[in-house]
């Protein structure tokens, strides 16, 4: 399974926003991590679709669009028009999961679910794990950057990856929260192949971070 680099924008410098995407897709990302939150799913607002349609003008790059917000059926319309290519949403804010995968595959675009931290891998039915492309497993708590890896995320994406090998094993499992140089093989051999990072990208020299976290994916 290939391993993909998620750089995520929310740790960006945002006064030059587009230099820092630039130099991550120079350097050999293959997503661009966007997290999209309302203030009511999760107490942080970040941004939309504005900055979405903005930065698809420049960029090639996967826009792998993360929405931590309330009801998120009602926007992915909207989302995919403004440029996204894969469109995660929260268990936790989705009655109709099944439902809302199919909104998004009838758009063309990738379909993700994401669980919280507290929320059991059982939570996730047989039927979404084979209609979803790609399942994220928040390893913080959503809604803020620089925060710490929850080391008991570990068992649970082991478990994701072995009931994916039963019912679909081209899965990609995402992780997304405290992923750095101390955490990410931690990652990959539970059965992560898909790694958002933000501050361990962003932070200091973007070009240096880059090809570090290139070479250890491979």
């Amino acid at each position: 399974m290939k391993k993909l680099l998620s750089p995520s924008i929310l740790a960006a410098d945002f006064n030059i926003l587009g230099s820092n995407i630039e130099a991550v897709e120079r350097e050999g990302a293959d997503y661009l991590h966007i997290d999209v939150m309302d203030g009511s799913f999760v107490p942080s607002i970040s941004f939309g679709m504005p900055l979405i349609k903005s930065i698809r003008k420049r960029s090639s790059l996967f826009f792998d669009v993360h929405l931590m917000i309330v009801d998120p059926v009602r926007y992915i319309k909207d989302f995919v028009a403004s440029g996204a290519d894969g469109i995660t949403f929260h268990l936790e804010a989705e009655r109709d999961a099944e439902r809302a995968m199919e909104l998004i595959h009838s758009e063309g675009k990738k379909a993700g679910i994401a669980i919280n931290p507290e929320t059991a891998v059982s939570a996730l039915g047989d039927d979404m794990i084979k209609k979803a492309d790609m399942v994220l497993i928040m390893t913080v708590h959503p809604g803020f950057g620089g925060q710490s890896y929850i080391g008991e995320c570990t068992g649970k994406i082991r478990e994701l990856r072995t009931r994916a090998e039963k019912l679909k094993p081209e899965l990609d499992i995402e992780v997304d929260g405290g992923i750095n140089k101390e955490t990410i093989n931690t990652v990959l051999d539970a059965g992560a192949n898909v790694i958002v990072m933000g501050s361990a990208v962003f932070s200091g020299d973007i070009g240096e971070k880059m090809r570090f976290y290139r070479k250890v994916l491979g």
